[in-house]
Protein backbone atom coordinates (compact mmCIF):
# COMPACT_ATOMS: atom_id res chain seq x y z
CA UNK A 1 0.00 0.00 0.00
CA UNK A 2 2.75 2.43 0.76
CA UNK A 3 4.54 2.20 -2.83
CA UNK A 4 1.14 2.34 -4.15
CA UNK A 5 0.35 5.28 -2.68
CA UNK A 6 3.62 7.11 -3.31
CA UNK A 7 3.05 6.15 -6.99
CA UNK A 8 -0.06 7.07 -7.31
CA UNK A 9 -0.99 4.11 -9.25
CA UNK A 10 -4.70 2.71 -9.10
CA UNK A 11 -3.72 -0.79 -9.44
CA UNK A 12 -2.04 -2.88 -6.76
CA UNK A 13 1.37 -2.77 -6.63
CA UNK A 14 2.61 -6.46 -5.71
CA UNK A 15 6.39 -6.09 -3.37
CA UNK A 16 8.63 -9.54 -3.45
CA UNK A 17 10.76 -10.38 -0.82
CA UNK A 18 13.52 -12.25 -1.14
CA UNK A 19 12.43 -14.88 2.06
CA UNK A 20 9.29 -15.74 3.50
CA UNK A 21 8.61 -13.87 6.81
CA UNK A 22 5.50 -16.34 8.74
CA UNK A 23 3.40 -14.49 11.06
CA UNK A 24 5.14 -13.57 14.08
CA UNK A 25 8.91 -13.99 12.33
CA UNK A 26 11.18 -11.27 12.11
CA UNK A 27 13.94 -9.92 9.67
CA UNK A 28 16.45 -7.45 9.94
CA UNK A 29 17.82 -8.10 6.54
CA UNK A 30 14.90 -8.43 4.27
CA UNK A 31 15.28 -7.73 0.35
CA UNK A 32 12.16 -6.81 -1.48
CA UNK A 33 12.20 -5.94 -5.13
CA UNK A 34 9.57 -3.58 -7.16
CA UNK A 35 8.60 -2.18 -9.88
CA UNK A 36 7.90 1.34 -10.14
CA UNK A 37 7.81 4.39 -11.89
CA UNK A 38 8.65 7.32 -9.60
CA UNK A 39 10.45 11.02 -10.02
CA UNK A 40 12.29 10.33 -6.40
CA UNK A 41 15.41 9.96 -6.10
CA UNK A 42 16.85 6.86 -3.61
CA UNK A 43 16.74 9.10 -0.35
CA UNK A 44 13.86 10.80 -1.18
CA UNK A 45 11.62 7.62 -1.97
CA UNK A 46 13.29 5.78 1.38
CA UNK A 47 11.82 8.72 3.35
CA UNK A 48 8.71 9.05 1.94
CA UNK A 49 7.75 4.67 2.21
CA UNK A 50 9.04 5.11 5.69
CA UNK A 51 6.50 8.10 6.33
CA UNK A 52 3.92 5.87 5.09
CA UNK A 53 5.13 2.29 6.72
CA UNK A 54 4.26 1.60 10.39
CA UNK A 55 6.72 1.81 12.85
CA UNK A 56 7.81 -1.73 12.93
CA UNK A 57 8.84 -1.62 9.77
CA UNK A 58 11.30 -0.02 7.99
CA UNK A 59 13.17 0.72 4.40
CA UNK A 60 16.71 0.78 5.37
CA UNK A 61 18.51 1.46 1.60
CA UNK A 62 17.25 1.46 -1.76
CA UNK A 63 19.00 0.80 -4.72
CA UNK A 64 18.08 0.97 -8.57
CA UNK A 65 18.64 -2.51 -10.12
CA UNK A 66 17.79 -4.01 -13.53
CA UNK A 67 14.71 -4.86 -14.49
CA UNK A 68 15.39 -8.55 -14.76
CA UNK A 69 16.52 -8.42 -10.91
CA UNK A 70 14.64 -10.71 -8.72
CA UNK A 71 15.25 -10.46 -5.31
CA UNK A 72 14.25 -14.07 -4.29
CA UNK A 73 15.67 -15.59 -7.49
CA UNK A 74 18.52 -13.90 -7.56
CA UNK A 75 19.63 -14.92 -4.16
CA UNK A 76 22.66 -17.21 -3.70
CA UNK A 77 22.70 -17.36 0.45
CA UNK A 78 20.13 -16.54 2.82
CA UNK A 79 21.09 -16.58 7.43
CA UNK A 80 19.26 -16.79 9.67
CA UNK A 81 18.91 -16.98 13.28
CA UNK A 82 16.72 -18.68 15.21
CA UNK A 83 16.89 -17.47 19.33
CA UNK A 84 15.95 -19.50 22.37
CA UNK A 85 16.24 -17.47 26.24
CA UNK A 86 17.13 -19.82 28.90
CA UNK A 87 16.86 -16.79 31.39
CA UNK A 88 13.10 -15.51 33.24
CA UNK A 89 13.28 -11.95 31.89
CA UNK A 90 9.69 -11.38 30.08
CA UNK A 91 11.87 -8.70 27.96
CA UNK A 92 12.49 -11.18 25.37
CA UNK A 93 9.11 -12.42 25.24
CA UNK A 94 8.42 -11.71 21.60
CA UNK A 95 11.79 -12.40 20.10
CA UNK A 96 12.53 -16.05 21.57
CA UNK A 97 11.37 -19.46 22.32
CA UNK A 98 11.26 -19.70 26.25
CA UNK A 99 12.82 -22.77 27.58
CA UNK A 100 14.95 -24.61 30.83
CA UNK A 101 18.73 -24.72 30.35
CA UNK A 102 20.19 -26.28 27.30
CA UNK A 103 22.89 -28.57 26.50
CA UNK A 104 24.66 -26.61 23.65
CA UNK A 105 27.30 -29.67 23.13
CA UNK A 106 24.20 -31.93 22.58
CA UNK A 107 22.43 -29.48 19.93
CA UNK A 108 26.09 -28.72 17.63
CA UNK A 109 26.60 -33.10 17.99
CA UNK A 110 22.61 -33.08 16.14
CA UNK A 111 23.17 -29.48 13.42
CA UNK A 112 26.77 -30.53 11.90
CA UNK A 113 25.16 -33.09 10.14
CA UNK A 114 22.53 -30.51 8.67
CA UNK A 115 25.67 -29.10 6.55
CA UNK A 116 26.14 -30.07 3.08
CA UNK A 117 23.40 -30.78 0.06
CA UNK A 118 20.58 -32.54 1.72
CA UNK A 119 17.33 -33.20 0.99
CA UNK A 120 14.58 -31.63 3.65
CA UNK A 121 11.58 -33.08 2.54
CA UNK A 122 10.78 -34.26 5.71
CA UNK A 123 11.62 -31.23 8.16
CA UNK A 124 9.62 -28.83 5.84
CA UNK A 125 6.09 -28.02 5.02
CA UNK A 126 5.25 -29.93 1.78
CA UNK A 127 4.34 -27.54 -1.12
CA UNK A 128 3.02 -28.80 -4.64
CA UNK A 129 4.70 -26.26 -6.13
CA UNK A 130 8.03 -26.71 -5.19
CA UNK A 131 10.16 -28.10 -7.87
CA UNK A 132 12.62 -29.93 -5.53
CA UNK A 133 13.67 -30.07 -1.29
CA UNK A 134 17.05 -30.45 -1.97
CA UNK A 135 19.25 -27.40 0.19
CA UNK A 136 22.70 -26.72 0.41
CA UNK A 137 23.57 -25.59 3.92
CA UNK A 138 26.72 -23.86 4.38
CA UNK A 139 27.05 -23.17 7.94
CA UNK A 140 24.79 -24.78 11.05
CA UNK A 141 25.60 -23.94 14.54
CA UNK A 142 24.60 -23.27 17.94
CA UNK A 143 25.84 -20.66 20.46
CA UNK A 144 25.20 -18.86 23.18
CA UNK A 145 25.39 -15.77 24.56
CA UNK A 146 24.54 -15.74 28.36
CA UNK A 147 20.90 -16.49 28.67
CA UNK A 148 20.10 -16.37 24.93
CA UNK A 149 21.44 -19.71 23.07
CA UNK A 150 21.04 -19.29 19.31
CA UNK A 151 21.24 -21.43 16.30
CA UNK A 152 22.90 -20.00 13.18
CA UNK A 153 22.00 -21.29 9.77
CA UNK A 154 22.95 -20.52 6.37
CA UNK A 155 22.03 -21.61 3.04
CA UNK A 156 21.49 -21.66 -0.64
CA UNK A 157 17.60 -21.60 -0.35
CA UNK A 158 15.60 -23.10 2.57
CA UNK A 159 12.08 -24.49 2.48
CA UNK A 160 8.54 -23.17 3.98
CA UNK A 161 8.89 -23.36 8.11
CA UNK A 162 12.36 -25.69 7.44
CA UNK A 163 14.30 -23.69 9.96
CA UNK A 164 11.19 -23.68 12.62
CA UNK A 165 11.31 -27.53 12.09
CA UNK A 166 14.82 -28.24 12.33
CA UNK A 167 14.94 -26.33 15.34
CA UNK A 168 12.04 -27.76 17.21
CA UNK A 169 13.13 -31.15 16.58
CA UNK A 170 16.84 -30.83 17.57
CA UNK A 171 15.45 -29.25 20.70
CA UNK A 172 12.98 -32.53 20.76
CA UNK A 173 16.07 -34.51 20.72
CA UNK A 174 17.74 -33.14 23.54
CA UNK A 175 14.82 -32.76 25.40
CA UNK A 176 14.58 -36.43 25.28
CA UNK A 177 10.88 -36.85 23.19
CA UNK A 178 12.58 -37.94 19.98
CA UNK A 179 15.45 -40.06 19.21
CA UNK A 180 19.28 -38.90 17.48
CA UNK A 181 18.50 -42.22 15.61
CA UNK A 182 15.09 -41.04 13.97
CA UNK A 183 16.06 -37.17 13.69
CA UNK A 184 19.01 -38.52 11.14
CA UNK A 185 16.65 -40.64 9.68
CA UNK A 186 14.96 -37.28 8.39
CA UNK A 187 17.55 -36.23 6.59
CA UNK A 188 19.38 -39.86 5.40
CA UNK A 189 15.80 -40.89 4.37
CA UNK A 190 13.39 -37.96 3.18
CA UNK A 191 10.10 -38.14 3.46
CA UNK A 192 6.34 -36.48 3.61
CA UNK A 193 4.27 -36.69 6.57
CA UNK A 194 7.56 -37.47 8.60
CA UNK A 195 7.02 -37.04 12.78
CA UNK A 196 8.80 -33.52 13.41
CA UNK A 197 8.10 -30.91 15.62
CA UNK A 198 7.91 -26.83 14.97
CA UNK A 199 9.71 -24.23 17.12
CA UNK A 200 7.52 -21.11 17.42
CA UNK A 201 7.77 -18.28 15.23
CA UNK A 202 8.91 -15.80 17.26
CA UNK A 203 12.40 -17.03 18.02
CA UNK A 204 13.34 -17.08 14.17
CA UNK A 205 14.86 -13.61 12.73
CA UNK A 206 16.15 -13.25 8.83
CA UNK A 207 19.14 -11.89 9.09
CA UNK A 208 20.53 -11.39 5.98
CA UNK A 209 20.57 -11.57 2.03
CA UNK A 210 23.27 -11.72 -0.06
CA UNK A 211 23.66 -11.76 -3.76
CA UNK A 212 26.53 -12.09 -6.11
Amino acid sequence: MAVQKISGSKDRIPVHGAGRTDTGVHALGQVAHVDVETRLNEDDLKSALNGNLPPECRVMDIEKVNKDFQARFDATKRYYQYQCFTGDSILYKNQSWHLQKLDLRRLNQLAIHLVGDHDFLSLSKFREDMDHTRCIIYKSEWKSDGKMVIFHITGNRFLHHMVRYLVGTMIAVVEKRFSEEDFLSLIMNPQKDARIFKAPAEGLILIQVDYE
